[in-house]
């Protein structure tokens, strides 16, 4: 049965929900996985760590966004004993809405003259 909530009721999203949210559109992971992308992505800042990861993961899971997903076949090396998550598609219409949304403050911050170019900076 489809989820009838409003992926407008979970706006804003706190930054690192919506980091998992964007790491788990690229297919399902595990904690590791997501701290991993995520500290990658943003390289000089500070890295995500373990205890703030599992804490957003289970809000973002409790508000039914994610859901935890089977475990890997451990062919591949991976530890059995570690969680994987998926996004749920209730978990990917909140994700583009808030992607829409901070789009529109980018664009108020352009008009503003705060971000030049599609790159940003001055």
């Amino acid at each position: 049965m489809p989820d009838s909530r409003n992926p407008q009721d979970f706006l804003p999203l706190r930054p690192i929900e919506f980091e998992i949210l964007l790491v788990l559109m690229g297919g399902t992971a595990h904690g590791y996985a997501i701290i991993k992308e995520a500290n990658e992505r943003w390289p000089g800042a500070s890295p995500l760590e373990t205890g703030t990861l599992y804490r957003a993961l289970r809000r973002v899971t409790t508000a039914g966004l994610v859901m935890p997903s089977e475990r890997k076949s451990t062919d591949d090396g991976e530890d059995e004993r570690r969680r994987y998550f998926a996004i749920t598609s209730l978990g990917k219409s909140v994700a583009s809405a808030e992607a829409r949304r901070l789009a529109a403050q980018v664009d108020v911050a352009r008009a503003r003259q705060l971000l030049s170019g599609a790159g940003g900076g001055s």
